[in-house]
């Protein structure tokens, strides 16, 4: 529903948008990008065509422009970082938290790097560096290693004052980590506990050291699924020796769990998640032809089982009637099973040793379920056809399809993780191939064992 109510109010936006670019009346269009949080800048600009997002961008507060930079797609980033000149770039990064940074600095270009790394202090110039030395994806690139930390052997009174002469917080500051001298994390103390308890009530007292923290190789998934499990605000990430190296807040998990439900929607068709929607027609035909290509050998492959049987299909012409019949729910079928398995192999809740027996209760609901379709199919083909042996066949090739289906489905989404292929991204393809191949083999080869013979 949220999601509904949020995709609704960008539509809105880009029609007034839309209508005021037409207009020419640039002042309202830039009283109303600017009265927008910089994701819903980036969302309308992903959603207009290039003329008109160049003269949006042009129009967007400056203190905005980084933080608009990180909520937009790898392809319209590169197009409006195009239209910066170095000064503007240096400034919109400037702006950024470290962890933001780090997804930003790499498609900046070498100049503006050099440039920002000159501008920054030591001590932020050493944390840009130590998050970019991790892996993308995992918890040592999406932490900020800005934390607050105490020692143990404080009193809440010295904290509050310490508190007071810092200034201000981090974003989403829920705890203050507690850790000893060489730095290694105790555990956290709550700012409700500071903010309610006695001021001469010793730190260690408050110390909760229950809670988990993630480790800095954690992979992006991990921290996602944690922060899910848990409903962490904020998490701190350590390494192996506890030593706490940064923190990890919410708003970079939603942006971690947006980004996987993207790449699931847009991968099963074989696109890239950060492919402009309204990218060079030479580049969006480069980054499709390749599962085009892959589909149409599948497609030939099917046909190749087709060319085996034309004999048959020249004397039981219904039978090229029914072929499309038995291929596409074998197809729908194999889909439904591959999109759990995805869903399941994201979350971690399917490995191997689930995996027998989620196989046999995939099998049992595919062959109740073959005999319900291919029963009604069956009486369909009976009352069209008017042959009992036709009717038998078509329902007998729906049983054998959707239980290979089944098998498809759970087995080889496990067989492309463990080949380190993304099942979101390859599955639908290569599972539907399988029961494109199996449906026509079996539908035609019984076709020709009863019909014929």
């Amino acid at each position: 529903m949220a999601e509904a109510v949020r995709h609704d109010k960008t539509a809105r936006q880009l029609r007034l948008l839309s209508d005021a670019l037409d207009s020419g009346r640039l002042g309202p269009v830039r009283r109303m990008v600017n009265t927008l949080a910089p994701a819903e800048i980036g969302n309308l600009l992903e959603s207009l065509p290039p003329d008109k997002r160049m003269v949006v961008w042009g129009l967007v507060d400056p203190e905005d422009d980084g933080e608009v930079l990180v909520h937009v797609g790898d392809e319209v980033r590169e197009s409006l970082i195009a239209d910066m000149d170095q000064d503007e770039l240096v400034a919109a990064a400037s702006d950024l938290d470290i962890d933001d940074l780090a997804d930003l600095v790499e498609d900046l270009p070498d100049a503006v790097i050099d440039e920002l790394l000159r501008s920054m202090d030591r001590e932020n110039r050493e944390r840009l560096e130590q998050v970019l030395s991790y892996p993308e994806d995992t918890a040592g690139r999406l932490m900020n290693p800005d934390v607050v930390t105490v020692r143990a052997d404080t009193t809440v009174d010295v904290v509050l004052r310490f508190l007071r002469l810092r200034g201000e917080l981090p974003e989403h500051t829920d705890h203050l980590y507690v850790v000893n001298r060489r730095h290694q994390l105790i555990g956290w103390v709550a700012l409700q506990d500071l903010v309610t308890r006695d001021p001469g009530t010793p730190i260690n007292q408050l110390i909760d050291d229950e809670l988990e923290s993630l480790h800095v190789d954690a992979t992006a998934e991990q921290v996602a699924r944690q922060f899910s499990d848990n409903d962490w605000v904020s998490s701190p990430v350590v390494d192996d020796g506890n030593v706490l190296l940064g923190r990890i807040t919410v708003d970079d998990v939603v942006d971690i769990i947006r980004e996987q439900a993207e790449h699931q929607a847009l991968g099963a068709a074989g696109l890239d998640e950060d492919e402009d929607l309204f990218s060079p027609i030479k580049r969006a035909v480069r980054g499709r032809v390749v599962w085009l290509g892959i589909n149409l050998l599948t497609a030939f492959l099917a046909a190749g089982v087709i060319g085996q049987f034309d004999a048959t299909i020249e004397k039981v012409v219904a039978l090229a009637v029914l072929m499309p019949i038995v291929a596409g729910i074998g197809g729908n079928a194999a889909v439904q099973v591959l999109t759990l398995m995805v869903r399941g192999i994201a979350l971690g809740q399917v490995g191997a040793s689930n995996a027998g027996i989620l196989l046999w209760k995939e099998l049992r609901v595919a062959l109740i379920n073959g005999l319900l379709i291919g029963g009604l199919v069956g009486l369909v083909a009976l009352a069209w056809f008017h042959s009992w042996p036709l009717s038998l066949v078509i329902a007998a090739a729906l049983v054998i399809n959707f239980c290979s289906a089944a098998l498809a489905g759970v087995l080889l989404p496990l067989l492309l993780k463990r080949m380190r292929v993304d099942p979101a991204v390859a599955g639908t393809v290569v599972v539907t191939a399988v029961t494109d191949v199996m449906g026509f083999f079996s539908f035609l080869g019984l076709a020709t064992v009863i019909l014929l013979y």
